[in-house]
């Protein structure tokens, strides 16, 4: 328990999207070397996710479609969740599921006092 999850939508959330997002695969990658639990919700198919991670060499916790980002992450038991994305599909599912949303284009600098690192 206490442990911190992340879900990342990936267009135009992730450099790697399409169109391509502000975040860096980099700040990801740092965030499972904190011991973070990582993944992705989006509209991609769950083999497009798959193969994005794999590719990147990344290794996530958990890949789905964001209207099951409940189902998705529920057995984790994290104290804090938090999903980043930049669609107000994004935030209706990752509220609904009861996750902390943050829109990509108005994250806090990563040395935020609070912010995940």
């Amino acid at each position: 328990m206490g442990e911190i999850l992340v879900s990342f939508d990936i267009d135009g959330t992730l450099e790697v999207g399409d169109p391509p997002g502000p975040i860096p695969l980099s700040l990801v990658a740092d965030a499972r070397a904190r011991g973070y639990i990582i993944g992705s919700a989006s509209d991609r198919t769950v083999g497009e996710q798959r193969a994005m991670w794999s590719a990147a060499g990344i290794d996530v916790d958990f890949i789905g479609h964001k209207h099951h980002l409940i189902a998705n992450t529920l057995g984790f038991g994290c104290t804090r969740r938090i999903h980043i994305g930049d669609t107000e599909a994004d935030r209706y599912y990752a509220e609904l599921a009861g996750f902390e949303f943050h829109w990509v284009t108005e994250l806090p600098a990563p040395a935020t006092p609070g912010w995940i690192f």
